[in-house]
């Protein structure tokens, strides 16, 4: 079965960005892992309505991309900071790749915002496609394609 042939209803890369795919979700995402936690941090800093960023927080949180913690700051009621979960941690691979390829193909003349660097020996942080032989840096080209257990033939 050729790609074309094949149906997309139950593509991952579909159903992973009908829940991740929209820009203000992996704008807060990319906040959250660089610390931000807070309701008030997040508006403030991505620029979203309260109830878009509501929103965006509460599906994060339900498909368990976030957890909510509560907090009480003296004299204030009980809120919650969203933390990254391991699920929502897996994810750190496809923002530094997409942060690498803005900086390869959008760039900014300044240079980077962030440099993402190995704490131990202080080389740049890359996002590669490897095979586990140790064959690395893959490119689409290097690769065969096949339809796996869940493809199904196109309406």
């Amino acid at each position: 079965m050729k790609w074309l042939e094949m149906s997309t209803e139950n593509c991952t890369v579909q159903r992973t960005l009908d829940l991740v795919g929209e820009k203000w979700t992996l704008l807060l995402l990319r906040d959250a892992f660089n610390g931000v936690r807070r309701f008030d941090d997040f508006r403030r800093h991505v620029g979203l309505s309260e109830a878009v960023l509501a929103d965006r927080l509460r599906k994060l949180s339900a498909a368990g991309i976030l957890t909510t913690v509560p907090y009480r700051e003296r004299g204030s009621r009980t809120r919650h900071e969203y933390r990254l979960t391991p699920k929502g941690r897996d994810l750190w691979p496809v923002l530094v790749a997409l942060r690498q390829w803005g900086e390869t193909h959008v760039g900014n003349p300044e240079g980077p915002v962030l440099d993402i660097r190995h704490r131990d020996c202080g080389s740049p942080v890359r996002v590669v496609v490897e095979c586990p032989d140790e064959h690395t840096a893959l490119d689409p080209t290097e690769v065969t394609v096949q339809p796996g257990p869940a493809a199904r033939p196109a309406h």
